[in-house]
């Protein structure tokens, strides 16, 4: 089930970035959730999953890096690139019947880190 569900995320990231959102409701259930912690936002449902991504003012491109999974769980990470500002991004997929049933999202603009712990760390 693993492959299969990482397939659908796969699908959400290239539908996004063709422009493609209508694909959308074929991988998510009807009543699935989209939670953005940060903002403290929670969308609810097609309609509302519908009206939020025919109003983006500019869809992002997704570059995903890493997709690891188990059971009915999807982690991605990736970057987002909305032509100039770029976030790291991690998305957590909760998956039920091979559709998406929660998708939780946590995204940050990169920056540079201060120079005093650069003696304990490696850039990549």
């Amino acid at each position: 089930m693993s492959t299969t569900n990482e397939a659908q995320v796969e699908r959400l990231i290239a539908c996004i970035n063709d422009r493609r959102i209508e694909v959308m409701d074929e991988l998510f259930h009807d009543d699935a959730t989209m939670d953005w912690p940060q903002s403290r936002e929670r969308v609810r449902g097609a309609e509302n999953r519908r009206a939020i991504y025919g109003a983006f003012p500019q869809l992002p491109t997704i570059t995903p890096r890493r997709l690891q999974s188990d059971g009915d769980l999807v982690i991605a990470e990736a970057t987002l690139d909305y032509d100039g500002p770029q976030y790291e991004t991690v998305f957590i997929f909760e998956f039920r019947d091979g559709k998406i049933m929660k998708e939780t999202a946590y995204w940050s603009e990169a920056f540079d880190p201060p120079e005093w712990r650069a003696q304990w760390v490696e850039k990549f």
